[in-house]
């Protein structure tokens, strides 16, 4: 007789129902040949293909499957239980299902399943897989949500989504009602989204004692996570890994860049072995990688025949691109040689043939400085859990090099990013969230005091807090956009200045990956040259509406495709096409919220002023001066004197045009060449009518903060801005310059 089974929270369940039997019942049929209808999918409730049955069985050879009937009863008698286990062991796709069976297993009155990732690639690909494994249709049973891309419906009862998409969507359901479990994977790996959510999960927690909280990590948990969640009592499960990796220690860690010749060589010298396998090369940075990317290259056309392709193959995170699936061709076989510096070794989960590891131990990580408001690159050791789990993807049976000396002293645990990160968005977020109904976020490790302040005072100076400190109305419009606050603020600014058409454009194209190739050396002046017909004399953010433009003129040409197009001038297709579904979804957005949109005015004088306008709204922060007339800026906000890029327009016409004195910057690229990206030239006037007064008191003494202050003393007559030479017979609107109040 079925016996009653019923948690502290109410919840029942039937004993013969559990899902670690239903499996079990549905392999043994299947190995029956019991397949053909008898047996119905309890998600679609169509008969399983014989497809399931095949991938089935392949999944309980995965470690994770022993621990299947721990893990449900544990999730059914607590909350919170923390899964451990490597990338090869199978968590990511066997738990998130689990899940599911559970919440159907009490009719959804709980809500559906989520499991968050960090990568967005690797969303997609474990939800490709897992709609596989559960023999339903991506997009319907099982979905993806991923940033400018979502793959679901209303009868969803698993998604996967990045983490940064969550956040988002508890914007308007604080509680995560639509959730009765929530999978936070890769919890080890502490980036700021991943912090942030598991900060405000343990207050959701208490609101919702039905919601479940399952943390995925590829090692034990540390001290630090279990005792935010409950300390030892909260249930662990850990996953044995496949066997035990044979690994090979190697370097005296006096000389650490002799890491890089050492990779190669180990590299070339597997292939030459003619053992099977993969090779995963972990270096340190991305010149790094296309180095070894060329040199492999080279290297495998001079190899003999017989020992098969050698096909080396750059894997940087965070970009799109799934991993070539690729094998034996008509008798010839290819070798991979996976390039990478990611931190993220769950990203290789999918590819099975991995035998050999090389690992040079150390990784690149930027610290953000709130002084100087810029990060700082820093090559330091890996931790021991990124040194075990890199181990682990070569498999029993494979072999790890590790590149320095197995007595080399690695720190205990992955360094949270919310320590080094600018955490300004984040703030803004949370400020959202209390309106929300969501108390102070609980944080593993508190951001760091000197970061929280200038965050706090940079949405203070873009009047996104009140004078109390709590969100104005002007930062919840701001929080509406998934953007950086101060390009928010541009964005709201545009639309007092009637030039939303063309600042929006600029938004997209600077939240997109960059538009422009890098090609080979022996192409970069020709690259250079193709750019520069796209140059606009204002400066860099204008000459990006140029490549917009052009790009949807290509659209539109029936006699030459928009791939070719760029091709021909050096341009990322993928980028742009990026920047196109961000132009689209932030002209969504601002029509749901109800503001102006302008008709598209690009070329003319007004319209130019006011697109500078808008920009310095946001980005009054980011104003240098040239003060010696030869490219020297000096940064108004920390006194620190960088030059203008040279792939910048000023960069490359510097010799024809002159360089402008002053200008506004997106980024300060302080750590790897100390350069201004993205500069456009500006007014001193325009600077001193869009930056807040109380801002501009604080900036320090200054030759630069002289002269503004002089203009500012002199009045309003001199605040009007000479026209340029070109420009000054086009007629033009009268123009007013009193102090922006967008405010």
């Amino acid at each position: 007789m079925a016996q009653d089974i019923t948690n502290a929270t109410g919840v029942e369940f039937m004993e013969e129902k559990l899902p670690c039997d239903s499996d079990t019942e549905a392999v043994s049929q299947g190995d029956m040949g019991y397949d053909d209808g008898l047996e119905l999918n309890q998600f679609d409730g169509l008969p399983y293909s014989s497809r399931f049955y095949k991938l089935l069985k392949e999944r309980k050879e995965l470690p994770v499957w022993k621990a299947k009937c721990e893990f449900m009863d544990t999730l059914v008698k607590g909350q919170f239980v923390i899964v451990s286990g490597s990338a090869k062991t199978g968590r990511s796709s066997q738990i998130p299902q689990w899940c599911a069976e559970f919440c159907l297993s009490v009719q959804y009155r709980h809500g559906m399943v989520v499991c968050t990732q960090i990568h967005r690639q690797q969303t997609v690909d474990l939800a490709l897989r897992v709609a596989d494994e559960m023999d339903v249709n991506i997009g319907h049973e099982v979905g993806y949500s991923i940033p400018l891309e979502t793959c679901c419906c209303n009868d969803t009862v698993l998604r996967y989504c990045t983490d940064d998409m969550l956040l988002r969507e508890m914007m308007s359901d604080p509680l995560l009602e639509r959730y009765g479990v929530v999978v936070v994977d890769q919890a080890h790996q502490r980036t700021v989204a991943t912090d942030v959510l598991l900060g405000l999960l343990k207050d959701i927690a208490l609101q919702r004692p039905e919601l479940r909280v399952v943390l995925l990590t590829a090692v034990r948990p540390s001290p630090k996570l279990l005792a935010h969640y409950g300390g030892s009592a909260l249930p662990q499960i850990h996953l044995e890994s496949p066997g035990a990796v044979e690994a090979v220690y190697s370097g005296s860690g006096d000389s650490s860049g002799d890491y890089f010749c050492s990779a190669l060589r180990l590299a070339l010298e597997i292939h030459h072995s003619q053992q099977e396998g993969d090779v995963v090369v972990f270096l340190v940075t991305a010149q790094e990688i296309a180095l070894a990317h060329d040199i492999l290259r080279h290297e495998g056309h001079s190899l003999p025949p017989a020992l098969g392709e050698l096909l080396p193959i750059t894997v940087h995170p965070g970009r799109a691109g799934s991993l070539p699936i690729l094998g034996e061709e008509g008798g010839v076989r290819t070798r991979r040689v996976f390039l990478t510096s990611s931190p993220n070794e769950d990203f290789f989960w999918a590819v099975g043939s991995i035998r050999f590891v090389i690992d040079a131990g150390l990784q690149k990580r930027y610290v953000y400085n709130p002084r100087i408001r810029t990060n700082s690159a820093v090559i330091q050791p890996i931790s021991i859990c990124q040194a075990k789990s890199r181990k682990q993807l070569a498999g029993p049976t494979g072999k790890c090099f590790c590149l320095y000396p197995e007595d080399r002293l690695l720190p205990n645990e992955i360094r949270p990013h919310i320590l080094e990160s600018d955490i300004t968005s984040t703030v803004l977020f949370l400020r959202r969230m209390e309106i929300a109904g969501l108390g102070q976020c609980d944080f593993i490790d508190r951001p760091d005091p000197e970061g929280l302040m200038q965050a706090l005072e940079e949405l203070d100076y873009l009047a996104a807090l009140d004078d109390d400190g709590n969100l104005s109305e002007m930062g919840i419009i701001m929080s509406e956009f998934p953007l950086e606050p101060q390009m928010a603020k541009t964005l709201l600014a545009s639309c007092e200045f009637d030039c939303v058409n063309e600042v929006v454009t600029i938004a997209a194209m600077l939240a997109a990956p960059s538009c422009f190739m890098a090609p080979s050396a022996e192409l970069r002046p020709e690259a250079a040259q193709c750019h520069m017909r796209f140059q606009h004399p204002e400066g860099d953010h204008f000459t990006l509406i140029n490549i917009y433009k052009a790009f949807k003129q290509s659209q539109q040409d029936p006699y030459c495709s928009v791939e070719k197009f760029c091709q021909d001038f050096y341009l990322n297709h993928t980028a742009l096409l990026k920047a196109d579904a961000l132009r689209t979804e932030l002209t969504d957005t601002l029509r749901r919220i109800e503001l102006p949109i302008s008709m598209p005015a690009f070329g003319s004088r007004t319209n130019t002023l006011n697109i500078k306008r808008a920009l310095l709204a946001g980005f009054f922060m980011q104003v240098a001066r040239d003060v010696d007339g030869s490219g020297n800026y000096f940064i108004l906000t920390h006194k620190h004197v960088a030059q203008i890029h040279p792939l910048s327009g000023y960069g490359a016409k510097a010799p024809k045009l002159g360089l402008p004195e002053w200008v506004l910057f997106h980024e300060h690229s302080f750590s790897e060449d100390n350069c201004l990206r993205t500069v456009s030239h500006i007014s001193p006037e325009e600077f001193i009518q869009m930056a807040p007064q109380y801002f501009f008191y604080n900036l320090p003494p200054s030759e630069s903060k002289d002269i503004l202050q002089n203009i500012l003393d002199q009045g309003p007559s001199h605040c009007q801005e000479k026209k340029p030479p070109a420009l000054e017979n086009e007629p033009q609107k009268d123009q007013t310059y009193d102090r922006c109040v967008i405010q």
